[in-house]
């Protein structure tokens, strides 16, 4: 994507999928990044992030042993490394050593599953396994990562010597405090801690009775903390050996500093590796609440389908409300690359037009999306949208001129590789002279070839889009018995607002109503009204073409998802027969070979003898292996003939010319015709190429010659 529009992506809400991933990452790092998330500038790069989520998505499935990814940066670790005769704290290497288990344990779960899940595989390209950290740091700490006493020769003496110390401490103590509470010079708590040293809790009236010196009171004064003369060179004693044990603990951490920079750049990989699992482990788990998937990619152009597409942030208020979602279904390519939408206020235009633009960016921004896995998504250079009231009180900018300005912006983006979603399109103003501005940037856009969603209640609008032979009408179906929207996306035809029946499902007085009626020309009362029939006409025959399709899409989704898991079984069947019998091959081989062991005779003279018989079954077993590697071999070239041949036999057969399908009778002026899709009959009044006008009652309306069928 060559312009990332922040105003379009405040419009279509997408700074709520940033909140979600950066609520899913576990790195302050990657939560940064996620604040500031935009689309990839490289449809590749997209790709592979879509890959990844995919596999792991896979992964997850199949319910395979994949690594507990509990990630945790090591760029502190990184930082202190790089710093020459810095040290490490003990948590630094609690880190160090989890992220070197984990990537380990990567390694261990791709080699087991070689060779699927390529993309996740690439993401430790830079690493390697080993246990050297690990047995750095298991020589030096214990479970429970304190420091083993035999971590250094002076350590394991020091602490043998504070061990010493300590005992003759507390006996010299309890000696002491036996006489003292055999004279009742104790308290009730006989004794207390102070900077780290025993002392006895003597009455203050008896404190001259006991030989020591006077660390502290009570608060009342009324006891007095005394250390017993006995203990007091051994204290002493004692702080300095554990002055010593600190020293050589941070002497031991220094060294074990020292070993482990060695591997400062393998240390470097791993933070880069936790930080990809974190950003991908975001966004499958994102993925995982919408349902998403990765849909289909087309590069080659723009063209675009989105079946059974649902709006993630809609999707999840209304499953918070324990309420419906309905998806839309709709698409754009070159020969129908605007969509005018239309149809009753609150039906769902606008978040039809904010679905497609939401799921377009977090396709580019490499993330899975809630639609079907017939879904096709295009890459766009230009993604910009006109959504909603932007009044600007602070640059006093009205919500026309706010528009006008957004207005003068497209027209600097437009082009074959952008995409515009352009929402209540042409208000603001005066609707005759605002109609007719819309109308004119209307004919700039198609001629500029770029893409688009419009909504609007324009009429000038909808007859442009009906006239014009790339741009399409949509409309949001609205029930006029139930006077309530249906939030179903129809495309074919415009939408009538349905001014009326909306005004009376919100209650206003119907006396009102019909006086409003006798007001608007009759002409465009029968206008709407038609364009309203033709609208209820049309949504009974999709809905039983839909019906009819969706149970034939059912069928076959039902028939790959049983080819798929039948062949991965078989795959996996397969992978692990060869398993056991390599298994087999290597158990055999070492009971022969202990077999030869245990034959080994004890004379010298025959050993020869028995060593000979083991170089040569060593030597056929060599030859077998030689045998079954040039068969793998010469199979694997044969392979390769056949799916050569196959692809140029098919590239023949596409160059062979196809039959030619028999063309209908031309259309002719005067002649009766309908729709192929609608029971509205009409009569042909002029041709002009590839189109024709034909007169449905009182309105005029312009079809391609291939949608109309003679009657």
């Amino acid at each position: 994507m060559r312009f990332f529009d922040e105003q379009s992506a405040e419009d279509l809400e997408f700074p709520k999928i940033r909140n979600w991933l950066q609520a899913k990452a576990q790195t302050a790092s990657i939560q940064d990044k996620f604040k500031q998330l935009q689309t990839y500038r490289d449809h590749k790069q997209a790709e592979r992030s879509l890959v990844l989520t995919h596999e792991l998505q896979q992964i997850r499935n199949q319910g395979l042993r994949f690594p507990r990814l509990e990630l945790k940066e090591v760029k502190k670790e990184i930082r202190l490394l790089e710093i020459s005769g810095s040290v490490l704290e003990v948590d630094s290497f609690i880190n160090l050593l989890d992220t070197s288990r984990l990537v380990n344990d990567l390694f261990a779960f791709f080699k087991a599953e070689e060779p699927s899940f390529y993309e996740l595989k690439s993401l430790l390209q830079d690493a390697y396994p080993t246990k050297t950290i690990e047995k750095l740091m298991e020589r030096i700490f214990d479970s429970r990562f304190k420091i083993k006493d035999d971590a250094s020769e002076d350590l394991l003496q020091i602490r043998q010597s504070i061990s010493t110390k300590r005992r003759q401490i507390n006996r010299n103590f309890n000696k002491v405090l036996k006489s003292a509470q055999a004279k009742g010079y104790v308290g009730d708590i006989k004794e207390n801690i102070i900077d780290n040293r025993r002392v006895l809790t003597v009455l203050s009236s008896y404190k001259r009775m006991v030989d020591g010196g006077v660390l502290g009171a009570s608060k009342t004064g009324s006891l007095t903390y005394i250390e017993p003369k006995a203990n007091q060179s051994l204290n002493l004693e004692l702080d300095q050996l554990v002055d010593d044990e600190r020293k050589e603990v941070r002497k031991i951490l220094a060294e074990l500093t020292d070993q482990i920079r060695a591997d400062l750049h393998l240390i470097k990989a791993y933070q880069q590796i936790v930080l990809a699992l974190d950003e991908l482990n975001a966004k499958f788990k994102l993925a995982q609440k919408l349902g998403a998937i990765k849909p289909k990619l087309n590069f080659s152009d723009q063209h675009f389908y989105l079946k059974d597409a649902y709006h993630p942030i809609l999707m999840q208020k209304n499953k918070a409300a324990k309420q419906k979602t309905i998806p839309q279904t709709f698409g754009l390519d070159a020969a129908k690359r605007i969509l005018v939408i239309s149809g009753p206020n609150a039906g769902g235009k606008s978040i039809t037009l904010k679905t497609m633009g939401l799921l377009q960016l977090m396709v580019q921004a490499g993330l899975a999306v809630p639609v079907s896995t017939e879904s096709k998504f295009a890459f766009f250079d230009y993604i910009l949208s006109d959504i909603g009231d932007n009044q600007s009180i602070e640059n006093q900018l009205s919500t026309y001129s706010y528009r006008l300005q957004r207005m003068k912006f497209f027209l600097s983006k437009m082009g074959p590789k952008s995409l515009l979603l352009l929402d209540e399109f042409g208000t603001g103003s005066d609707p005759d002279l605002g109609g007719a501005l819309a109308e004119v940037f209307f004919e700039k856009l198609y001629a500029s070839q770029s893409f688009g969603v419009l909504t609007t209640h324009y009429s000038n609008i909808k007859l442009k889009a009906a006239q014009l032979a790339e741009a399409e009408n949509a409309n949001m179906l609205f029930n006029r018995k139930t006077l309530k929207p249906e939030y179903q996306l129809m495309v074919g035809q415009p939408g009538s607002s349905f001014t009326f029946e909306v005004a009376q499902m919100n209650g206003i007085p119907k006396e009102m109503l019909q006086e409003a009626r006798q007001k608007v020309d009759s002409q465009k009362v029968k206008f709407d009204k038609l364009i309203s029939d033709l609208q209820r006409e049309k949504s009974v025959l999709q809905k039983l073409k839909r019906d009819s399709y969706d149970a034939k899409v059912e069928m076959e989704q039902q028939k790959e998802t049983y080819e798929a898991k039948s062949e991965h079984f078989e795959e996996r069947l397969e992978r692990q027969q060869k398993r056991i019998e390599r298994n087999d091959k290597y158990l055999s081989h070492g009971q022969k070979m202990l077999q030869f062991i245990q034959q080994m005779p004890k004379s010298k003279s025959k050993q020869k003898d028995h060593w000979q018989l083991i170089k040569k079954y060593v030597t056929i077993e060599k030859a077998k292996l030689d045998e079954a590697i040039r068969k793998a071999q010469a199979e694997q070239r044969k392979q390769e003939a056949k799916q050569k041949a196959a692809q140029q036999k098919k590239k023949k057969k596409k160059a062979n010319p196809q039959k030619q399908k028999v063309k209908p009778k031309p259309i002719t002026v005067g002649q009766k015709a309908k729709l192929k899709n609608s029971k509205q009959v009409g009569e042909v009044i002029q041709i002009d190429g590839n189109q024709a006008t034909v007169l449905f009652g009182v309105m005029k309306a312009k079809v391609k010659l291939s949608e109309l069928k003679g009657v």
